[in-house]
């Protein structure tokens, strides 16, 4: 079995989508039964695999094909206008007309099974091109049956075409009684099928899913793919412009603030509230659209055992960390030093740790929704209403949150950020600002890294209920 036969494409060249270039149409059909095959199936159903390929790409796609069928394996495909050779090429043939069965059996034996039925071709001309012809109950340069041409004689003159032949639902019809009338005569044959033997049936019965690969390098390959998937839409310059120009105005509008005084503070709280908001609000809505973009795929390689959806949901997740590291970085760099926080490396690389906490946090929570949901519109609007409930809860707006709904703020990562970048920059003072105790933050990082195990989790187990279509 070859699969180099089917891509002569670069195995480093991008596949591509709506928004980046990538293989031509051929490559990606090539591609597609690629994927198929490296699996090692022992069925492989495919849906006019060489249509849009020029006659060389074809003939070598199914000639791949037939080495997979010579090792051993199943490959049923629909196929439309092969040439000759491809025909050729094909061990059985089913030919269907309006969904009617008007043949199956050996494709070298198809013509001969026609022309015993009175359908010969007059001129030399591809198989395939006959079958066709037949299927669509077209007899030009083929010869009529004289049962047909009987029937048509006692019909009304009418229903003769132009050129004396039947019309095709006539042609039709008589195919398919000359085809049951074919298999009436074999059903004494099929009504004794041969006894299987036990050892092969009990070989299908207990088959064990066989995976391809171990759980490690499944996990390394999706880890790469999903770098060299994702890496285009988080390096791209609408979302490096958008995290820049937002760093700058808020280090233009915090800027060189003062921290010894107590309005300076308050002001230096207004920016922390809002790092911890637009770090909190921008990941949960890009996680979000991860698993109902992906959902067919998800589906199509799980129903094929591809890889184990564990190997799949941890490299999918991990993937996104060192990306999702590079833009903070350079938002904190910016706004922490216009703004004039504090310049000491403790506090400098405390608040990028806790900014990253809440990114990775946040992300967790827009997977867990788009996992449950799988539907767009609705997991972007229960997301904002979270978003919004958390935000609002935390006690940022209302100081005197009612009992019964303050709870909530513990379940917000807005909230545990926002104390811990206080408690970052104003570590030594006294009183400390807002009544947040200055202590060293371990609940609140504990909250954090709680909710990036739990959200995570459920979005696995909302992904393990997903049914498979095969």
């Amino acid at each position: 079995m070859s699969f180099t036969s089917l891509a002569w494409t670069d195995a480093k060249t991008m596949i591509g989508g709506s928004f980046v270039r990538g293989v031509s149409g051929g490559e990606r059909k090539r591609v597609c039964i690629g994927s198929e095959i490296i699996i090692n199936p022992s069925l492989l159903f495919l849906d006019e695999p060489t249509s849009g390929l020029d006659s060389t790409t074809a003939l070598r796609t199914v000639q791949t094909l037939q080495d997979i069928a010579e090792a051993g394996k199943t490959v049923l495909t629909t196929i439309h206008q092969p040439s000759s050779r491809l025909f050729h090429k094909f061990d059985k043939l089913i030919v269907l007309g309006k969904g009617s069965l008007l043949y199956f059996g050996k494709a070298s034996e198809a013509t001969d099974y026609f022309s015993t039925i009175g359908c010969s071709p007059l001129i030399a001309m591809n198989p395939a091109e006959f079958l066709l012809d037949l299927a669509n109950g077209n007899l030009n340069d083929i010869s009529v049956p004289p049962e047909l041409e009987d029937r048509v004689q006692m019909e009304n003159s009418e229903t003769e075409t132009r050129n004396g032949k039947p019309p095709p639902e006539v042609v039709h019809e008589y195919l398919v009684e000359a085809y049951e009338l074919r298999l009436s005569e074999n059903e004494n044959k099929l009504m004794h099928p041969l006894p299987l033997d036990e050892e092969p049936k009990l070989k299908v019965l207990s088959s064990k899913r066989q995976w391809g690969a171990s759980w490690w390098q499944q996990y390394c390959i999706l880890f790469i793919r999903g770098i060299k998937e994702r890496r285009h839409d988080y390096f791209s310059w609408l979302r490096i412009t958008q995290v820049l120009s937002t760093a700058i105005i808020l280090g233009l509008l915090w800027w060189q603030s003062d921290s010894k005084t107590s309005r300076g503070r308050q002001d230096q709280a207004g920016l922390l509230f809002f790092i911890a908001v637009f770090w909190g609000f921008f990941p949960v809505f890009t996680a979000i659209f991860t698993f109902p973009q992906e959902r067919a795929m998800l589906s199509k390689e799980r129903a094929a055992d591809m890889y184990r959806l564990s190997a799949y949901f941890l490299a999918r997740t991990t993937s996104d960390l060192p990306l999702d590291l590079i833009l903070p970085v350079l938002f904190i760099l910016v706004v922490y030093f216009m703004a004039g926080l504090r310049l000491s490396a403790g506090p400098f690389f405390l608040s990028m740790l806790t900014v990253f906490l809440c990114i990775v946090a946040a992300q967790g929570l827009g997977l867990a929704i788009g996992a449950t949901l799988m539907d767009l519109k609705r997991a972007t609007t229960l997301a904002s209403v979270t978003v919004m409930t958390f935000m609002l809860a935390g006690g940022f707006f209302v100081e005197r949150v009612p009992v019964f709904i303050s709870w909530i703020r513990y379940l917000s990562f807005n909230y545990h950020t926002y104390k811990l970048l206080l408690k970052v920059q104003y570590q030594d003072m006294v009183p400390p600002l807002k009544g947040i105790q200055t202590d060293n933050g371990s609940r609140e990082v504990g909250a954090l890294v709680a909710m990036i195990f739990g959200y995570r989790l459920l979005a696995y187990l909302s992904l393990r209920r997903m049914k498979l279509h095969c």
